[in-house]
C-alpha cells in the first residue's frame, strides 16, 4: 500500500483478473428493475455505478437511496450526481416499504445523499423510511448508511429513535487522504457520529454499528491498522472492507489493486481486533451482501447465529 502525499496523475492499472465480473443473466434481475423502475425509487446500486448491482438485483436485494438523486456534497471517489436537490417527496418512505416487502426482504439496506440543504439533513426522511418498512416488514432487519448529519446530535438521534438495527456511516478512507477524498466530511467528524450512534445503543438497548474503508488509495498500512483501531475505539461492531474502483475518468485514479489474498489477511486482523463481523474482499461494498450478518442484529441483539 504504497504511501504519498497526493493521489492525483496516478497512470490508470490495468484491470487485474480477480475484477472482471461476469454479469448474471437471470429473471429476478429483470423482475427487480422493473419493480424499482415502477414505484420510481432510486438505488445506490445505479446511482454510484456499483459494480456488484448486476449480481445483487439478481438476488432480489438492492439498496434504496432516499432523499433523491442529487447530492450536495462532491466526494471525489463518488459518482452520484452533485447538483441542488429537489423537494423530498412525501411518499417515498411508503414506495421504499412497499418495494422492500414485494421483494420479500429479509435484510433492508437504506441510504441517502447528503442534504446539507435542509436543516436535519433529512434525518426525519430516514425515520420516517424506517417506520414505513417495519410496519409492513414485521422482522425484517433494517439498516441504515447515513451521511454525517454534520454531526448534529438531534438529526443523528432522530434516525436512531426510528429504531434501525445497523446504524452505518463510513469512515471511507484513512485519515491523511481524508481531504483529497471527501468532501466537506471530515475524519473526526466520521468518528463522532459513529462515537454518538454506540453511545445511543448502550443506553437505549441494542443496535450495532458499522463502517467501511475502500483499499488502493494510496494508504499505507500502518495508516490502516490505525484507522481501524480508532474505528475499535469509538465501539464499531462491523467492518467492510473493499477496493476502491475508479467510477469514471474524472474520479481519483486507483493507486493500487489490493489482491484478495490480502484482502483475506486483513480480515482475520479485524477480527482479531474485536469485530463481530467483517466482510473484507476486493469486490465488497457497504451493503454488498448485507443479509449474511447473522440474524442476531434484531431486537434481541443475540449473536447465537455466529
Amino acid at each position: 500500500m504504497p504511501g504519498s502525499n497526493s493521489i492525483e496523475n496516478v497512470a490508470r492499472p490495468r484491470l487485474p483478473e480477480w475484477l472482471r465480473i461476469r454479469l448474471p443473466t437471470s429473471d429476478r434481475f429483470a423482475h427487480t428493475r422493473a419493480l424499482l423502475e415502477e414505484l420510481k425509487l432510486h438505488t445506490v446500486c445505479e446511482s454510484a455505478r456499483c459494480p456488484n448491482h448486476w449480481e445483487c438485483w439478481s438476488r432480489g436485494t438492492a439498496t434504496f437511496m432516499i432523499g433523491g438523486d442529487r447530492c450536495t456534497r462532491a466526494c471525489r471517489f463518488c459518482a452520484v450526481t452533485t447538483a441542488r436537490p429537489l423537494p423530498l417527496e412525501a411518499d417515498e418512505p411508503a414506495r421504499v416499504a412497499e418495494a422492500a416487502h414485494r421483494l420479500r426482504l429479509k435484510h433492508v439496506v437504506i441510504t441517502a445523499v447528503a442534504r446539507d440543504d435542509m436543516p436535519d439533513g433529512g434525518a426525519e426522511h430516514f425515520a420516517r423510511t424506517i417506520t414505513a418498512v417495519r410496519e409492513i416488514s414485521v422482522g425484517t432487519v433494517i439498516e441504515v448508511l447515513t451521511p454525517d448529519f454534520n454531526d448534529r446530535d438531534q438529526s443523528i438521534e432522530t434516525v436512531l429513535d426510528a429504531g434501525p438495527h445497523i446504524f452505518n456511516h463510513n469512515l471511507e478512507t484513512v485519515r491523511r487522504l481524508t481531504p483529497a477524498v471527501r468532501s466537506r466530511a471530515t475524519y473526526d467528524r466520521s468518528l463522532s457520529v459513529l462515537r454518538k450512534a454506540k453511545a445511543y445503543a448502550r443506553r437505549n438497548g441494542v443496535m450495532f454499528t458499522k463502517s467501511g474503508l475502500m483499499l488502493g488509495l494510496g494508504e499505507t498500512e500502518p495508516e490502516l491498522m490505525t484507522a481501524l483501531g480508532d474505528l475499535r475505539g469509538v465501539g464499531c461492531d462491523i467492518l467492510t472492507l473493499g477496493q476502491y474502483l475508479q467510477p469514471t475518468l474524472k474520479h481519483l485514479p486507483v493507486v493500487e489493486f489490493v489482491p484478495p489474498e490480502k484482502f483475506a489477511e486483513w480480515g482475520r486482523a479485524t477480527r482479531a481486533m474485536g469485530f463481530v463481523h467483517v466482510a473484507s474482499g476486493p469486490m465488497v461494498r457497504s451493503s454488498y451482501h448485507a443479509d449474511e450478518f447473522p440474524n442476531g442484529a434484531t431486537a434481541s441483539g443475540s449473536l447465537d447465529s455466529f
